[in-house]
């Protein structure tokens, strides 16, 4: 692959992972909206503008065919409801403060995967992995054990995306058209959400100022958007680089967490979060001195 498209390979890349990583100040600009209207506003306009893509894309065959009652349909479906549980803990998560705790969910994702993959596909723990995962549990444990409360949104977040990775490994469909199908069997349910909340008064989209329904309508492509880069940075890039660019999306939550939105964190946080990032280094350097693909994240 030549230079200039392994630069436009890592610009995508950067690009989605930034966006994923900035999109707490979207789901704060719009938080006057209750969250699950907000997934149901993610969920249509997503929908609207991956059709699009799709059509232009010459994806539709693709599309009918991951629709067609069968095996590839029924895991879909599973991806649908775990994309959708993630994305309503990480809205809720967002708009009631607990970015950080967020963040700390997306940055142990990497090591549930691996977890997963041993548990549910049997693959062989190597012995820094080993090390890495126990470093992560001790940082989850301490949390668990000396806050207040465990970590809920951390480990629900981490386990409904690690599950969602596992599930689309096994579908044999690409990125955006998985998503497109996600959105479409989600989207009976959202629409019903937006009818309802408007018959009971209790709708926000075209019940306020322009400014927040237009930010509402931007949940499309501010969900489809670095899907878009993620897929061409895909293809233009090693997975271990992307397995690295991942990082960057929960670095970017935690500093606005911390830094912008002046979240708590606690003395007891910090030590969990530096045995999950020690965990992370382990993970790292492990994956790059063996060339291994590293599993990558698309929230």
């Amino acid at each position: 692959m030549s230079a200039p498209d392994r630069a436009r390979g890592l610009a995508y890349g950067l690009g989605a992972y930034g966006i994923w990583g900035l999109i707490p100040t979207y789901f704060k600009a719009v938080a006057s909206a209750p969250p699950l209207e907000l997934l149901a506003h993610r969920v249509v306009w997503a929908l609207g503008m991956l059709l699009v893509v799709g059509v232009r894309q010459g994806r539709l065959g693709e599309l009918r065919g991951a629709l067609r009652p069968g095996r590839t349909l029924v895991l879909l479906m599973g991806t649908t409801a775990l994309i959708a549980v993630n994305w309503l803990i990480y809205i809720w998560a967002v708009v009631n403060r607990h970015v950080v705790e967020a963040s700390l969910g997306y940055f142990i994702t990497p090591l549930v995967n691996v977890l997963l993959g041993v548990v549910v596909l049997k693959e062989r723990l190597e012995r820094p992995v080993v090390g890495a995962l126990l470093l992560a549990g001790g940082g989850v444990l301490w949390l668990a054990l000396l806050s207040s409360r465990p970590p809920w949104v951390s480990l629900g977040l981490a386990a409904s995306f690690g599950s969602y990775g596992l599930l689309r490994k096994l579908v044999p469909v690409g990125a955006v058209a998985g998503l497109t199908v996600e959105t479409l069997l989600l989207f009976p349910l959202a629409l019903a959400y937006l009818v309802g909340a408007e018959r009971h008064g209790t709708l926000a989209f075209l019940s306020g100022s322009a400014g927040r329904d237009l930010l509402l309508v931007l949940a499309g492509p501010i969900t489809a958007i670095p899907l878009l880069l993620f897929a061409g940075a895909v293809r233009r890039l090693p997975l271990t680089s992307l397995g690295f660019l991942q990082y960057l999306s929960p670095t970017l939550q935690f500093l606005l967490a911390t830094l912008v939105y002046r979240e708590p964190f606690a003395a007891v946080q910090g030590v969990a979060f530096g045995l999950i990032w020690a965990a992370l280094v382990v993970f790292a350097v492990h994956t790059l001195r063996r060339g291994a693909e590293e599993p990558v994240m698309e929230p």
